[in-house]
């Protein structure tokens, strides 16, 4: 039986795929564990009153389990492993905070007007600490197996990627280049493909608050 999920859906394109992170991190998950699902695209602009009647807070992404809706993607991640645990995809403790400081740190280096506010440089240190680790232990977060961690990722240096090339002109630099392999290597998956937003739409996603 297909689970069910409300993911995002694209900003002025209601029947597309949106550019929610955590939406697609759930989704990536699905598609790695090969559980079949049915999709929901959300327009979080005008939310269907079902959605809200199930899902008071309105956000997504959500999953139905056991004819309950569960929010929160960390929660949403957990409990797939849970119920569907091979291939396993939890990460060893060591290894479960790689990375996680570099989405808010891009997030502050896009909105920022100030070059001289330290907010690249501390993108780029956060970058290169995921290079070094990658150097380490690679090709990804834990080895040879993608895990829970590369799944956050993935959907978020996507963002990153996409968003600071269309707003300050900025790309990762070259010499991280385990990182440029760790993206390759991302963005090939067929789970990945099979779930990213166009890029135009994460452009659209950030532009409002960009331009804030």
């Amino acid at each position: 039986m297909a689970v069910e999920v409300c993911v995002k859906a694209a900003v002025g394109a209601p029947d597309i795929l949106g550019d929610c992170p955590f939406s697609q991190r759930v989704l990536l998950t699905l598609e790695e564990k090969k559980v079949p699902y049915k999709l929901h695209l959300i327009n979080v602009d005008q939310k269907p009153q079902w959605f809200l009647e199930v899902n008071p807070e309105g956000k997504v992404p959500v999953i139905k389990f056991d004819d309950k809706w569960i929010a929160d993607s960390d929660v949403i991640v957990g409990l797939l492993e849970e119920k569907y645990p091979n291939p396993s995809l939890s990460p060893p403790p060591e290894v479960s905070s790689v990375g996680s400081k570099i989405f808010p740190s891009f997030v502050k280096f896009l909105k920022s007007k100030d070059p001289t506010d330290g907010s690249e440089q501390a993108l780029l240190d956060e970058l290169k600490a995921l290079d070094e680790h990658l150097k380490a232990k690679g090709p990804y977060v834990n080895g040879e197996n993608i895990c829970a961690v590369d799944l956050s990722l993935a959907p978020k240096l996507y963002h990153l990627d996409v968003a600071l090339a269309h707003f300050k002109n900025w790309i990762v630099p070259e010499n991280l280049t385990h990182v440029h392999n760790y993206l390759k290597l991302l963005f090939s998956r067929d789970s990945f493909q099979k779930t990213k937003a166009a890029k135009e739409h994460v452009v659209a996603g950030w532009a409002p608050k960009v331009n804030a």
